[in-house]
């Protein structure tokens, strides 16, 4: 309409890009406008409002759970996050009041920001940790701390526990998604293919090509084969690193009923089905480092790293 009726000011030829200009400009106001509604509507209170039964309770819920999660944390991290979330006090004046520095203040608040909502999910449900390994994992998961998480075997225990599993999905769920991580889940055929080019996608991305991303490719493949097979069920993680050098890491893992002989398992020619695959021999050989850990009743976890070669890509 805006177009339209400028028409006849509008020199011969130039109506379109004049056309592309007002849409754009319209389309960029609407979304500051979204975004500052989106940004404020935690602000917005209308007291001549009803407030809903229901929203009221599940408020009170939220309270009471957040209530109970700061007293589960130690009067040192109580102190130091309500002064600075609350009060507004810097790192820098917490840490001249404790003797220390802003940057072990800053590193305090974010262990006990991450405990805090991990005791808040375990408050609001009403539910205590089955096993002692479950806070350890779910606090990893809280701070994302990616090397904690591969200390305390995250992912294996999120299989094994079903309380931690439902609990991790709004930890997990916290942060921007990350496109240097890919996690698989393999209960299915279909899924094999899935894993196959979740890895061929993301070797593509570090720069593989030609020999190293088929093999790459195939070794996933072998692995998850072997939870299709063997366990039923699993997931295949398949993460970019950049140190210390560039490459992929694949972790396959299931609660299967485990390996009896790992050594028998990994040489050639062993096997407990009549498959035409390179089984775990195969794997092994085409990745640069392989470990696999099982224990029977308990499931397997096989770890592979394939090392990016601008020379052996090509």
């Amino acid at each position: 309409m805006r177009v339209l009726a400028a028409e006849d000011r509008i020199e011969p030829g130039m109506i379109e890009p004049y056309a592309i200009a007002t849409v754009r400009n319209v389309m960029a106001t609407m979304w500051r406008r979204d975004d500052r509604e989106v940004r404020n509507r935690h602000r917005v209170f209308d007291p001549t409002q009803p407030d809903d039964v229901e929203n009221v309770l599940v408020a009170s819920e939220e309270q009471l759970a957040i209530n109970e999660a700061l007293r589960r944390l130690t009067d040192r991290e109580r102190q130091v996050l309500l002064a600075h979330e609350v009060s507004g006090a810097a790192t820098q004046m917490l840490a001249d009041e404790a003797g220390s520095t802003a940057g072990a203040v800053a590193a305090q608040l974010k262990r006990t920001r991450a405990r805090l909502r991990v005791e808040y999910l375990l408050a609001l449900d009403h539910i205590e940790p089955p096993t002692d390994r479950c806070r350890p994992v779910l606090l990893a998961l809280s701070s994302a701390d990616r090397r904690r998480q591969r200390e305390v075997d995250a992912a294996r225990h999120l299989l094994e526990c079903d309380v931690c599993a439902r609990l991790s999905e709004p930890l997990l769920d916290r942060g921007p998604v990350r496109d240097d991580v890919l996690h698989v889940t393999i209960g299915a055929d279909p899924d094999i293919v899935s894993a196959r080019r979740a890895a061929r996608d993301l070797a593509a991305q570090a720069g593989f090509t030609g020999t190293d991303l088929t093999m790459l490719a195939t070794a996933v493949s072998e692995v998850a084969r072997n939870i299709v097979r063997f366990a039923d069920n699993g997931d295949v993680t398949i993460e970019l690193l950049e140190r210390p050098r560039r490459g992929i890491r694949v972790v396959a893992r299931d609660m299967g009923p485990g390996i009896a002989d790992v050594e028998a398992a990994l040489q050639d020619g062993y096997s407990t089905y009549s498959g035409l695959g390179l089984g775990l021999p195969g794997a092994r050989r085409l990745m640069d480092e392989f470990n696999l850990v099982s224990e029977a009743g308990h499931g397997t976890t096989v770890s592979m790293t394939k090392w990016f070669d601008p020379k052996g890509s090509a």
